[in-house]
């Protein structure tokens, strides 16, 4: 990434119906815009479904993205995350090569980054992990010597600390990184 691109995290409260995804995504897309993470699941209302959309852009790709998600029907509430304010998290399943003889080096391992072993065969192990992105990502520098024979990433959830929701915005201007 150059100086003036970087990571901004958009979160946005949508009606929880079919076809919103499909809208939202295809605005990144005519834009030529890559969402490097999405997740999207129900809130406390089964009316409303919260996204969350990882950007790699500049401030201009943020602001454009943000003001034509809004005038989107189906958005009722957005805002960017300050990275200073949340909590980020993400869930990692990876399948590693494990014989016996490294099955030790392997539980050492989970036990410094507090991941878990779900699955066990005689030649694999399934292990999960669960924490910021930075954090995946180390781990899974670690682990790479035994040999990933397959993964997958939940991508990235985030919520505000304290008393903050995404649902109390009143706009998205007054908090952009």
């Amino acid at each position: 990434m150059d100086s003036a691109t970087k990571k901004y995290t958009i979160g946005a409260l949508v009606a929880n119906k079919s076809g919103v995804l499909t809208r939202i995504s295809g605005l990144f897309s005519r834009r030529g815009y890559n969402i490097e993470s999405l997740t999207v699941c129900a809130t406390e209302d089964p009316d409303v479904s919260r996204m969350t959309i990882i950007l790699i852009g500049d401030e201009y790709m943020l602001y454009q993205m943000i003001r034509q998600m809004d005038k989107l029907e189906d958005v009722k509430k957005i805002g960017c995350a300050n990275e200073l304010d949340c909590v980020y998290r993400e869930l990692l399943l990876a399948k590693v090569g494990a014989t016996a003889e490294v099955r030790s080096q392997i539980t050492m391992i989970n036990d410094v980054y507090k991941a878990k072993v779900v699955d066990l065969s005689i030649d694999t192990m399934v292990l999960e992990l669960t924490g910021d992105p930075e954090k995946l990502d180390a781990y899974l520098k670690v682990i790479e010597p035994f040999g990933i024979l397959e993964m997958q990433r939940t991508g990235v959830t985030v919520l505000a600390r304290g008393r903050h929701t995404l649902k109390d915005r009143d706009c998205y201007g007054d908090h952009v990184n």
